[in-house]
């Protein structure tokens, strides 16, 4: 029985590696996979309709899709790494919280986009990306039409209370009482959710300019609210 040496075992693990891997493969997935990023970078900057923009998670879903297309590649190739990846990455956790759902749909898309391109299935993910991507760009365009907003009036007399709400209500197409708090023996504070009509915020100045009213602030709201 012949004995294995060193040089069979290094040549079964090392240059064998070498004859699975093909650079025109890798480089012509990698090339797919920041094409499509940039892509779903240019989606999420069009469609975030949250307060802050955090250009720093955009960037990230690049490198996500990047290392995820690199991690899939070296996996299909070998399938002693795909155990060993599979058993590396169950430690992984992501521990960032994600305020917005939409957040999650493209950290999803990223990855998606990842595996196909780095199982090699670029029809797939050529096909996929504008679909979806359009399908955002007219969901994102179709709300903004319609955007909520807080308001958060401060009063110097609660007795205008009645008399501020009948006034913002005929202003705004949909309105919603969301908090009062009382700030003191007569003066209070009231947050309302409204729905402006064609994004018209003039009566604000208007409002604030009432007597008995201290100030008047109307911010974005994106439908999450904490007591």
């Amino acid at each position: 029985m012949k004995k294995m040496t060193f040089n069979d075992v290094f040549k079964s693990s090392f240059l064998d590696s070498f004859s699975s891997f093909s650079l025109l493969d890798t480089a012509l997935s990698l090339g797919a996979a920041f094409v499509i990023g940039l892509f779903i970078f240019y989606v999420y900057q069009k469609t975030y309709s949250g307060v802050l923009y955090s250009r720093s998670f955009n960037v990230s879903l690049v490198a996500i899709l990047l290392v995820t297309t690199l991690v899939i590649s070296g996996v299909t190739s070998n399938v002693v790494l795909s155990l060993g990846m599979v058993g590396a990455l169950s430690i992984v956790r992501f521990r960032t919280a994600v305020k917005d759902p939409m957040d999650l749909v493209f950290l999803f898309w990223a990855i998606a986009e990842g595996i196909l391109c780095g199982a090699s299935l670029l029809p797939l993910a050529l096909l996929g990306c504008p679909i979806f991507g359009v399908f955002l760009l007219l969901f994102a365009n179709h709300q903004q039409k319609d955007n909520l907003y807080l308001i958060i009036v401060r009063l110097m007399d609660g007795e205008l209370e009645q008399k501020i709400e009948g006034y913002i209500r005929g202003e705004v197409k949909k309105m919603q009482l969301k908090s009062k708090t009382v700030t003191g023996r007569a003066g209070s504070e009231v947050i309302y959710e409204i729905r402006p009509k064609d994004n018209d915020s003039a009566f604000v100045n208007v409002l604030s300019n009432m007597k008995g009213v201290e100030s008047a602030v109307m911010v974005s709201y994106d439908g999450n609210y904490a007591a």
